[in-house]
C-alpha cells in the first residue's frame, strides 16, 4: 500500500484498518482464502480512502499541471513511479499486484472483482500507457 498511497503514515493507518477487518472476520474466512481475502480487504479499504479523499487529490493534480512542473529526473525508479502514478486506479493496481506482488490473472481478478479478461485488458492498456510516457521525448530533456 505504500506504493499506492505514496504517503507512509497513510498507508499504515490502512494496513492496520485492512487487518482490522480482517480480524473481525476471522471466522467467516477459510485458512485457504485467507491471503487472498486479505488482499481483497486492502484493496477495498484503498479503494474506499481514495474515494473519500478524491476532490482534494483531483484539485491538488489540476494545481499541479497548471503550473507546468514538470519533474526531471535521471533516476530510474522515481521516473517509474510516475508513469505508474498517472494511470488510473484500477489499471495500477492490477499492474502492481502482476508485476510488483507476482499474483496470477485469476487471483487479480478474485482480488479486485474483476474477470481474468478484463485484468488481462487493464495490464495491457497499463503497460502500453506507461510505455508510451516512458519513451517520451519530455523524458529525455
Amino acid at each position: 500500500m505504500p506504493k499506492k498511497s505514496r504517503d507512509e503514515d497513510v498507508a499504515k493507518d490502512l494496513v492496520q484498518e485492512t487487518f482490522s477487518k480482517v480480524w473481525l472476520k476471522r471466522e467467516d474466512v477459510s485458512f485457504e482464502k485467507g491471503k487472498t481475502y486479505l488482499f481483497t480487504a486492502g484493496f477495498n479499504t484503498f479503494i474506499d480512502y481514495t474515494r473519500k479523499n478524491s476532490r482534494f487529490e483531483s484539485y491538488s493534480r489540476e494545481k499541479h499541471q497548471d503550473t507546468g512542473y514538470r519533474q526531471s529526473s535521471s533516476d530510474l525508479k522515481d521516473v517509474l513511479e510516475d508513469a505508474l502514478n498517472r494511470l488510473p486506479e484500477i489499471q495500477k493496481t492490477v499492474v502492481l499486484l502482476r508485476d510488483y506482488e507476482g499474483y496470477d490473472y485469476a487471483e487479480i481478478g478474485e482480488i479486485t472483482n474483476l474477470t481474468e479478461s478484463q485484468v488481462k485488458v487493464y495490464i495491457f492498456r497499463a503497460r502500453k500507457a506507461m510505455k508510451k510516457y516512458l519513451v517520451s521525448v519530455d523524458l529525455v530533456i
